[in-house]
């Protein structure tokens, strides 16, 4: 069984870190992390499941 979550994903922006350091717009991983639709994965991922519970 699997709960879709209402609350959105964190954004890599959102998540906060220590001593005030922001993530570099410019770094690849955050553009590759800014170019997933994350919420087409998850309609996919939950669709596997059975919602009989």
């Amino acid at each position: 069984m699997y709960k879709k979550q209402t609350n959105r994903q964190l954004t890599i922006y959102d998540f906060d870190q220590p001593l005030g350091l922001t993530m570099n717009p410019e770094n690849r991983w955050v553009k590759k992390a800014d170019s997933i639709p994350w919420s087409v994965i998850e309609d996919k991922y939950a669709a596997l499941f059975s919602s009989d519970r």
